[in-house]
């Protein structure tokens, strides 16, 4: 048996794994941004929204690890969605770092897109658990014993 203070422990070094991948995934965001308009000599090559995409897959699979909750596991990305958004808007001097171009939706969908699917997929399977493993728990057979005729 888990003593309580062992309980609590245990939940609060969740919470700070938690709290360390939010803002992994909010680094991820910003780092993703700022290298966006990357070019590979003189072509335009946004590798970083790739990277966004699988830093954010691998920050999802560390939170489930660490969390039960669906908000919690879900974390990391809601990070990289501020970031995103953070950089969206313009700065004191009036400088946008992501412009309407098509690698600004690349990154949007390239980053949170694989992601997005992976929490979809297990949510899916966590509902589909939950039917399958008693649909109806208050309803039990009667045995031949205690049925009686009236």
């Amino acid at each position: 048996m888990i003593s309580k203070a062992a309980s609590n422990t245990v939940a609060l070094v969740s919470w700070a794994t938690v709290a360390v991948l939010v803002f992994d995934g909010f680094l991820s965001g910003i780092l993703s941004v700022f290298f966006l308009p990357t070019y590979l000599g003189s072509v335009q090559f946004p590798v970083s929204a790739l990277l966004g995409g699988v830093a954010n897959v691998a920050l999802i699979l560390a939170a489930r690890k660490v969390a039960e909750r669906p908000l919690w596991v879900a974390s990391p990305l809601i990070g990289w969605f501020a970031a995103v958004l953070l950089c969206m808007f313009g700065g004191p001097g009036g400088d946008v770092l992501l412009l309407a171009d098509w690698r600004t939706m690349l990154l949007i969908v390239a980053g949170a897109g694989p992601a997005g699917v992976l929490l979809f997929m297990f949510r899916m399977k966590a509902i589909t658990a939950s039917v399958h493993a008693d649909p109806h728990p208050a309803v039990r057979p009667r045995s031949s014993s205690e049925s009686t005729v009236r």
